[in-house]
């Protein structure tokens, strides 16, 4: 095999996005053939694709070798399971699932590991957070004491919201900013730290907005080695802000404004220094370069080493199996919210979160902008 043939299942804006750089040559060695979604208007624009209402159509038409799944995130899930069973390689947008119950039937549906089984976490290419990733792995901060990373600039008009009648709710989306702006975000909180053991959430729900799931979220996360962090989002404040910042034994980096300022103590692990004019033996510090340019190769560069994995057996940039973390920090953060801000320790219980989410769904109301529901419609399809 020289080439990847390649079909998109949903094509709503991701996936009318990823066909633009697939069909605009921006990926090597793959060719995008097929397009599936069940309304037929979303395919008109691309005549030149196969098109199938559902994904059985398109796996018993034996068109593909892989397939993106840009679905509503319900069907994430039951898509990706369906297309492993049908042997196909799979990349899968953000976030992987929905709950961690759900997560880890996708992963276990993985059983061939000849198959490529990807996640659309395209951060993971941005060098800024690649560089805060090696100073925090490689020990050149040392012990990392406190995370704080303050993530505001999500904002998002109420109009936004009714663009699909999926969106904000319990039953379309399963969440608001956690599952929808933020799973990058958590993603590469645990890529670059790891996973905490404890995790408290405060989330306001309908703040901004007139939607019943959050959009706007204060967690605290708690470390085995006694570390601790904050994560802040939200999609109602303009400007906002986006300003990582992590106080370690060599001193503070922050990172705002695609900068990264790294103030580094002189002295390691701030201890008590004789030689310091500081009255009170604070160490002295020296400015410390952290160079990064650009932001990587984002969505391409995710879907380029998705084919290279397939044809040449490189290391993924972002395992699927890896997805969970991000969707267990969501959960986390939400399951603590409705039961009183109370500490949830991880890993989070998958059935209880399972048993409050279906909760919130039975209760859930449809989208008053826009009522139709395309993740119904399939797993409707699926099934």
């Amino acid at each position: 095999m020289d080439k990847i043939r390649l079909g998109i299942i949903g094509f709503g804006g991701m996936g009318r996005f990823h066909a633009a750089n697939l069909l605009g040559g921006k990926v090597a060695r793959c060719e995008l053939v097929a397009a599936c979604d069940p309304v037929a208007a979303s395919l008109e624009k691309f005549p030149q694709l196969h098109g199938f209402a559902t994904p059985g159509d398109l796996f018993a038409a034996q068109d593909v070798d892989a397939v993106l799944i840009a679905t509503p995130h319900y069907a994430h899930t039951t898509i990706g399971i369906a297309a492993l069973e049908a042997g196909l390689h799979v990349l899968v947008e953000k976030p992987v699932s929905v709950h961690r119950a759900d997560a880890r039937r996708l992963i276990a549906a993985h059983r061939d590991r000849r198959q490529v089984f990807a996640a659309m976490f395209n951060q993971r290419t941005d060098p800024f957070y690649q560089a805060i990733r090696r100073l925090v792995q490689g020990g050149e901060l040392g012990a990392v004491r406190r995370v704080s990373w303050t993530i505001t600039n999500w904002f998002r008009t109420h109009a936004y919201y009714g663009l699909g009648g999926w969106r904000a709710t319990w039953a379309g989306e399963g969440g608001g900013v956690l599952l929808n702006q933020c799973p990058h975000n958590l993603d590469l909180f645990q890529w670059i730290f790891g996973m905490p053991r404890r995790v408290t959430g405060h989330c306001t729900f309908g703040r901004y907005h007139d939607i019943e799931v959050e959009d706007d979220v204060t967690a605290y996360f708690e470390y085995p080695d006694g570390c601790h962090a904050t994560f802040i989002a939200s999609t109602g404040e303009a400007p906002g802000t986006n300003r990582l910042e992590i106080a370690a034994e060599r001193g503070r980096l922050v990172y705002e404004d695609d900068r990264i300022a790294w103030l580094r103590n002189q002295t390691p692990g701030g201890e008590f220094s004789r030689s310091s004019p500081d009255p009170f033996g604070r160490p002295d510090t020296e400015i410390v370069p952290v160079p990064a340019d650009g932001h990587g190769g984002q969505h391409v560069a995710i879907l380029q080493n998705f084919v290279d994995a397939i044809l040449d057996g490189v290391p993924l940039i972002a395992p699927a199996e890896e997805g969970i973390h991000s969707v267990e920090l969501a959960n986390a953060i939400l399951l603590s919210a409705w039961t009183g801000s109370r500490a949830v320790e991880l890993p989070v219980d998958g059935a209880v979160y399972e048993r409050e989410l279906a909760k919130k769904i039975a209760d859930s109301k449809p989208n008053p902008v826009r009522a139709a529901s395309p993740a119904a419609d399939l797993k409707k399809s699926v099934a």
